[in-house]
């Protein structure tokens, strides 16, 4: 008989650590359940064997040590892998377990499989971790740049619940909801931001090269110039370069103009690194006009999502919902889901709670009351998101419709506002040379 080290969740959520002795791992997993536990994690404990071992029964040589890879000193210095490739993995995987093929063999099938890169190294570490006794979740969560939280999370309640194949496909299946929300959203704002970006190199061009001639003749006919060509003519010089400043400011103007964006950018990383910086972005995200409904949808679509399906799976209530708090990637509803966790873990419910924070829309609140009623949580949060995976579709082709015809005002705005100033002068121009001749 062996002993087996398990984590494992009490009824009220909290984490617990301890050794069982068993004749397998089943029968490890079946005594901690009779303890009123949720194992999270079962391995059985190895007995460290000394360097002065007697030879090996079998070839009377000593075992050769495996070489390690080093996953572990090039892994962080690389980032993750692409989500599409990693959902191709997962769908793999579950195919094969669903074909009753070890779990050891099939991931040596997919690691062999991979293009040489970070998603390869990885799973040829996990492939000697399992090779070696531990669980693939654990395996996995050494990884986090590849397989986060969410993702070992569900892969331990599978391995629990001896239903492996079934939590990998809803996990692929989860992954590309989630992956084609986003490409939606991001598809949507390609082309605003393409026009905008011509349209800037087409005004920093006429600013650069095609007022400064018309500056030139306009001295040259010594005509007073109106107030409006007067401060288009100091632009155009501030973004030529040529306007009497000294120190930062006599960089020419158009490269400012370039790199404000990435600039802004990059400062925007950086205080969203910072909690009050994020709190103060997410807060203020979902007060914009027109985006603010929209990252709102998406940010209720993905929670309910990612708590449906972890629920669904087999893990914890309070374990779920402090996942689903940590990849749900706004910081109102994090806050909003930290309530509803210290509720649940105090015997209350857990619409009561979310409705007081006001995060999300009263249908929300009122199906998953339904769900906690009917015992049916699961179900109804996934309906909950493809009803707003719908409406973000709609709210998205809302928003491309509403932005080009903005686009062709504001860009028409600017060019008319340039042929007018240019055209001021010339008229006066015209005036005094008509005025003259009449003398």
């Amino acid at each position: 008989m062996a002993t087996f080290q398990y984590e494992a969740l009490n009824a009220a959520g909290k984490p617990q650590k301890g050794a069982v002795d068993a004749g397998s791992s089943e029968e490890a997993i079946q005594r901690i359940k009779q303890q009123g536990l949720f194992p999270t994690s079962v391995r059985e404990q190895k007995v460290k064997k000394s360097v002065t071992a007697a030879p090996d029964a079998e070839g009377g040589k000593k075992k050769k040590k495996k070489k390690k890879t080093g996953p572990g000193i090039y892994i962080p210095l690389i980032s993750g892998v692409k989500q599409a490739h990693l959902v191709t993995f997962t769908r793999q995987l579950s195919t094969l377990q669903d074909a009753g093929l070890p779990l050891l063999r099939s991931l040596q099938i997919l690691e062999g499989q991979q293009k040489p890169g970070t998603l390869k190294s990885v799973l040829g570490a996990v492939v000697e971790e399992v090779e070696g006794g531990a669980p693939l979740s654990d395996s996995m969560a050494k990884h986090p740049r590849v397989f986060n939280r969410l993702y070992t999370k569900m892969v331990a309640a599978g391995e629990v619940g001896g239903v492996l194949d079934v939590i990998l496909q809803r996990l692929s299946d989860f992954m590309e909801k989630a992956q084609r929300l986003k490409r939606k959203i991001v598809g949507a704002m390609i082309y605003p931001a393409a026009v905008i970006m011509v349209a800037i190199l087409i005004v920093i061009g006429m600013m650069y090269f095609i007022i400064p001639k018309f500056q030139d003749i306009f001295a040259d006919f010594g005509v007073e110039l109106p107030r409006l060509t007067s401060v288009l003519i100091d632009a155009s010089k501030w973004v030529a370069g040529n306007y009497p400043t000294k120190g930062a400011m006599s960089v020419p103007g158009a490269v400012w103009v370039v790199a404000a964006p990435f600039v802004l950018f990059i400062l925007a990383k950086l205080l969203r690194r910072t909690k009050p910086g994020r709190a103060a972005f997410d807060t203020v995200s979902l007060f914009l006009p027109v985006f603010g409904s929209l990252i709102k949808k998406s940010t209720i679509a993905r929670f309910t999502r990612t708590l449906g399906t972890l629920i669904s799976a087999g893990v914890p209530i309070l374990e779920a919902i402090l996942i689903t708090r940590d990849t749900c990637g706004n910081y109102v509803f994090e806050k909003a889901l930290n309530k509803v966790h210290d509720s649940i873990r105090q015997g209350e419910s857990f619409a009561g709670p979310l409705r007081e924070t006001k995060t999300c829309d009263a249908i929300v609140v009122n199906m998953i009351d339904v769900g906690e009623e009917t015992g049916d949580m699961d179900s109804m949060l996934m309906k909950i998101a493809d009803n707003y995976d719908e409406e973000v579709d709609v709210a998205v082709g809302s928003l491309v419709r509403l932005i080009e015809p903005f686009l062709v005002i504001i860009l028409g705005g600017i060019i008319g506002t340039i042929v007018v100033a240019m055209f001021l002068p010339m008229v006066k121009m015209i005036e005094s040379l008509s005025g003259g001749g009449k003398k």
